[in-house]
Parts: C-alpha cells; structure tokens; sequence
C-alpha cells in the first residue's frame, strides 16, 4: 500500500521526480518507487548513448555516447563518478579490462583510446583505422584490444606497446561488432556485409564465414535489392561462456544462435518488431537479453528459445546491452539519451540439477 501512495505522490509532485533522478539519487530519497517500476534511470549524457560495459566486479559501469564522452557510473549508489574527453566525435564502442582498471573506446573520429577508470586519464590513442571504430573488444588476459571499423577491417593493438599488430581483412562493408572466446584463441566479427567471421586471432587466418546470403536480387527493382541487403546486416554479436556457441542481433528483427564450430544455424529467436542492436549472454550460458529499435529488452532462455520477459520503459531504440557477472542486473543505452539498471532476476528460469548441462 506504500508503494502505491508513494508513487500517487511522486506523480502529483513531478518536480520532485524530475530533480531526483537528474541528481541521481532516486534509488535513495525514492527506494519504494525505484522498486515498484523494476529499474532505476541514470541521466548525464546530451545525446544518444551508443555502447555500454560492466566491470567483473559488477560494481560499475562504463558508457559512451554520440555526444563524444565516456562517463563512469557507480551500479551501487546509483551516481556519475566520472566524465571522460577526448574524442572529436561520437564514441561508438567500449571495452573494459578483466582487472577492472582500464578501458577502451572507439569512436566515429577513426581513433581508439585508452583510459585509467581509476584517474579519468587517458592513456594511449592508437591510429591506423582510416574509418570510424565501431566496435572494440578486449582479449580475456587484458593484453590486446580490437578494433573493428568503418574501413571492413578488424585490427589487433598491444595495450602496453600501443604496436598495432595485424589486420584482419575478409570484410566487404563496416564491421559492426566483435566478440573473442573466452580462451582468447578466436575472434567473431560482424559486418554490414551480412556475414559473421571467425578468425584465429593469432594467425590472422579466416576459419569460417557465418550467414553468407545468397540472395537473388536479379528480379528486384534497386531499392529492393538495397532493402534485401539492409534487412540483413549483423548489428551485435556475443560468444556463450563455454565458446561453443555465439548469438547474432540481426536487421531482420531476429537472434541467431550459431555452432562456431560447425557453422550451422541452431535457433531463430522471433519477437521483436524491429532491428535487434545488443545481445548479452548471461556467466552462465543460460540466458539472452537482446535490445532492439522496438525501445524494448527481451530475455530469453537460451536453450529452449523461449521468451521469458519484455521490459519496456526507454522512450526510443536501444542499442546497448550488459549484464552484470551474477545475471541478476543488467544496463541498457538508448537514443533517449539514458541508461537504465535493469532487475532481471525475477525473470529468470529455474532449471533443476538434473536438467543443466
């Protein structure tokens, strides 16, 4: 009954509300309504929020914007902690060490940076990318950080040296997203070019081409064929915790769990009405939040495809996705201009002993 009289209160007092949760203490002045909506909203960002990641402490998080900042967020108190400058243009991706203690970004002025989380300082910038950097993941060792680019080539950069090392080059259009295997061996990329790649990180070696569409565009008028080829670009790509499997978010509305090492197709998953743009697997391996254009999360139960919960509450497209190590919480960025901390823990599927892997 308190939380009803509190959020009647909240609602008849929008000044209150709106200064709370600019000031990013809602959670704390406003713990009852926080609970009753199922998420909590961090304001700080000008513009559309393009990447999100979680430390492996789960403590904090990292996003970037179209607005060329990074900002660092408590998870905990539900504040900013810290703003990051340096790039002349949107950051498009970031990446967070498994120490907790650097990051990487990517963005649209062709550049990836380093920065201290601890200090705001940034540490290196590497240049070689002669488009923007959409898409930047870090080796499980914290040594190496890709890149993946505008330009259709992934590139491999030493943390330490600052040495760009190899590119990887099989792409014809932007790469869009990239996910290495929790040994560190392999690299999957995406592209716009519809396909998915995997590569031998070491060698620089193509092992496998994923999702190569064959379409017959010799009937279509030009706009169709150029509709066929948008419908189908991989937006997001995320590798399962044994690296056996990997899930795309495609512009055909759809997830898409794949063999890595086979390279068949293994589940569809249908239910959003627009372009899927973030996949997240849970520690694990056992659920999937996908964000779409549709201003929607979903989490699925990966083994059964089936759709467990939608959550709505971004007023435009999502387009970033993390989940905490522990599964329970997870962190969304919209075109709204916000991230939300998600409480998925009530939608999880229980599975009994005998019935895990």
């Amino acid at each position: 009954m308190h939380h009803l009289i509190l959020l009647l209160f909240i609602l008849l007092c929008p000044s209150l509300s709106s200064h709370a949760a600019e000031k990013g203490d809602s959670i704390r002045t406003f713990n009852g309504l926080s609970t009753l909506i199922g998420y909590y909203t961090f304001t700080g960002h000008s513009d559309d929020i393009h990447a999100v990641a979680i430390t492996s402490d789960g403590r904090r998080a990292l996003s970037g914007s179209k607005d060329k900042t990074l900002k660092l967020w408590d998870l905990e108190i539900e504040r900013e902690l810290r703003t990051f400058t340096g790039h002349s243009e949107p950051v498009l991706a970031v990446a967070i060490t498994p120490d907790g203690r650097r990051a990487a970004s990517g963005s649209a002025d062709k550049t990836l940076k380093l920065w201290d989380l601890e200090t705001g300082r940034e540490l290196r910038t590497f240049t070689g990318h002669s488009l923007g950097v959409q898409a930047v993941a870090i080796t499980p060792d914290g040594r190496y950080a890709l890149s993946g680019s505008w330009d259709s080539t992934l590139k491999l950069w030493d943390l330490e040296t600052g040495y760009e090392l190899r590119t990887y080059v099989g792409h014809s259009s932007s790469v869009t997203t990239i996910a290495v295997t929790p040994d560190g061996r392999r690299i999957l990329s995406g592209s716009k070019d519809n396909t998915l790649k995997l590569w031998d990180l070491e060698s620089g070696r193509e092992l496998r081409t994923f999702n190569k569409y064959d379409t017959d565009t010799r009937d279509m008028t030009l706009y169709d064929s150029r509709l066929s080829r948008l419908s189908r670009a991989i937006n997001t790509v995320a590798i399962t915790p044994d690296g056996r499997r990997a899930l795309s978010g495609n512009s055909d509305n759809t997830l898409k769990l794949w063999d890595l090492e086979t390279g068949q197709e293994l589940r569809i998953f249908t239910g959003h009405s627009s372009t899927v743009q973030a996949v997240a697997v849970t520690a694990d391996g056992r659920h999937v939040l996908s964000g779409s254009w549709d201003n929607t999360l979903k989490l699925w139960d990966l083994e059964t495809g089936r759709e467990l919960h939608t959550f709505t509450g971004h007023s435009k497209w999502i387009k970033t996705v993390a989940i905490s190590p522990d599964g329970r919480r997870a962190v969304s960025g919209s075109g709204d201009k916000t991230l939300k901390l998600w409480d998925v823990s009530p939608y999880l599927s229980v599975v009994a002993p005998a019935q895990q892997r």
